[in-house]
């Protein structure tokens, strides 16, 4: 959800103040949010694109197969690392903001920073609970 304009004026009056005032803390706030942390990730890792499509390019020119292979390896190996920054920022980006969790395709609460197996226990258990109340709605296999 957005803020109206005059908030947002005021929102920037604030940090403007603040950084007049302590900008040491500012750029020591800056530096923990994962925005800028990832978003540096994706610039370094684009650079290592760059470089090694010059690398690549150098070495088709000079005609050596290392330079050339070195560009190649250094350039998939900052394409993954932006792609892997990408994701990481977009799921940032989208994750739930209050404290109380969310609702998953099961009706179970998800608690932010819950791992993947916690997640699969607690719906492990969950069938486990219905099962023990009365089937869980689950028709029963019968022999023919």
């Amino acid at each position: 959800m957005s803020l109206p304009e005059d908030e947002q004026r005021q929102l920037q009056k604030i940090e403007q103040a603040l950084y007049k005032d302590d900008p040491k803390f500012v750029r020591l706030m800056r530096a923990t949010d994962p925005r800028v942390q990832y978003e540096r990730k994706l610039k370094h890792a684009l650079l290592g694109v760059v470089i090694g499509a010059g690398l690549l390019a150098a070495g088709a020119v000079t005609h050596r197969v290392w330079l050339g292979a070195a560009g190649v390896v250094i350039m998939l190996l900052s394409l993954v690392g932006a792609v892997v920054s990408w994701r990481r920022y977009a799921a940032w980006v989208q994750r739930p903001r209050s404290g109380a969790g969310t609702e998953t395709a099961t009706g179970a609460k998800r608690r932010p920073g819950q791992t993947r197996r916690a997640r699969m226990m607690e719906r492990v258990e969950e069938r486990w609970r219905r099962r023990q109340e009365g089937n869980g709605g689950m028709p029963r296999r019968t022999r023919n």
